[in-house]
């Protein structure tokens, strides 16, 4: 089974409520009635119901099964309001202000909203909105997981290769959001895409800091950052299989990773990868996408509280539909 369809699988096991704040967009609603059909997750789809539904029947979906709320006329705007204003209060904010974010046009912050207030439990947005506008809003309403201040990304690599990773995927991290973490960020990011594979994959993470030194075969600041790095994720995870710094071969081959790094229980079985910065992550996850032929799920946003996932502006309807179950399934906890 394919890893998109594992996920769905998983996600009609645990129903979770996912909101999609962009209902002024076609694709989100169709996409939102396909979810529904689908029995990936119950939906909330943003927007006044009589022109979601009049939009719906020229394209010729049904929106019967699916929620709808009018942030303008909601119940919920005037409490939500309130719990806006208690969160932005070192900002100052005023009610009158957090009306404003919660009913502006483009519906994140309620949207966010509901997934902090656990009226839903995950939100996807990014086909009309910017990644910034997205993550803005879900940094300050949703804030970042329990001892975190880092939020990054993940994709699930699905490579033609089984005997790399798990049964050919692995974990890469981070591809998408911080160009130059330092050590606190890069501990947070390996944590976080640890429980990325938990989740995704089902199996604990085998997590491997890369570098271009292992074990110290060459001494470098950027080293010396990776390795303050893994120290912090230890105490971040104590449990957690992690080791570095390793170079990509150590980190997969059995054989290099013998050899360069004897005695690790990570080295040369790694199935979650860290790259040292944005650069690396980047192209990396790029080169194995075009040259190895993978298949790049991605990117899945991670270390916010709660699940927020942005999408492609380019997105098709299936596109929101897979990022929506995997974001009913980073939901299930």
């Amino acid at each position: 089974m394919h890893l998109v369809d594992q996920i769905k699988a998983k996600a009609r096991e645990n129903l979770q409520t996912v909101v999609l704040p962009e209902g002024y967009d076609d694709r989100m609603v169709e996409a939102s009635a396909k979810i529904v059909a689908d029995g990936l997750a119950k939906v909330v789809l943003l927007g006044d119901a009589d022109a979601l539904n009049a939009k719906a029947g020229e394209m010729g979906v049904s929106l019967a099964d699916v929620t709808l709320i009018d942030p303008k006329n909601s119940d919920l705007l005037d409490g939500y309001a309130d719990e806006l204003v208690e969160l932005r209060k070192k900002k100052g904010l005023s009610k009158e202000q957090a009306i404003e974010l919660l009913t502006g046009d483009d519906n994140l912050y309620f949207g966010a909203m509901m997934v902090h207030k656990g009226d839903a439990g995950g939100a996807v947005a990014g086909a009309y909105n910017t990644t910034g506008d997205v993550l803005r809003a879900a940094f300050q309403v949703i804030g970042t997981a329990p001892g975190m201040k880092t939020v990054s990304s993940v994709f699930l690599m699905v490579t033609k290769t089984p005997e790399f990773g798990e049964n050919g995927v692995l974990c890469f991290a981070d591809c998408a959001v911080n160009p130059n973490p330092d050590a606190q960020a890069l501990a947070e990011i390996a944590v976080s895409t640890a429980a990325s594979c938990k989740s995704f994959l089902g199996v604990e993470a085998k997590v491997a800091m890369l570098s271009f030194s292992t074990k110290g075969s060459a001494q470098h600041e950027d080293c010396d950052k990776v390795l303050k790095a893994l120290e912090i994720a230890k105490g971040l995870a104590p449990d957690l299989a992690i080791d570095g710094e390793l170079q990509a071969d150590a980190a997969l081959l059995p054989k290099v990773g013998e050899k360069k790094a004897p005695g690790s229980t990570v080295a040369g079985k790694a199935n979650t990868i860290v790259f040292p910065d944005l650069d690396a992550g980047n192209i990396g996850y790029k080169l194995v996408e075009r040259l190895a032929g993978a298949e790049a799920v991605g990117p899945i946003v991670q270390g916010l509280a709660k699940p927020v996932n942005d999408l492609s502006r380019g997105c098709s309807v299936d596109d929101i539909v897979s990022v929506s179950a995997i974001t009913a399934v980073q939901a299930q906890g």
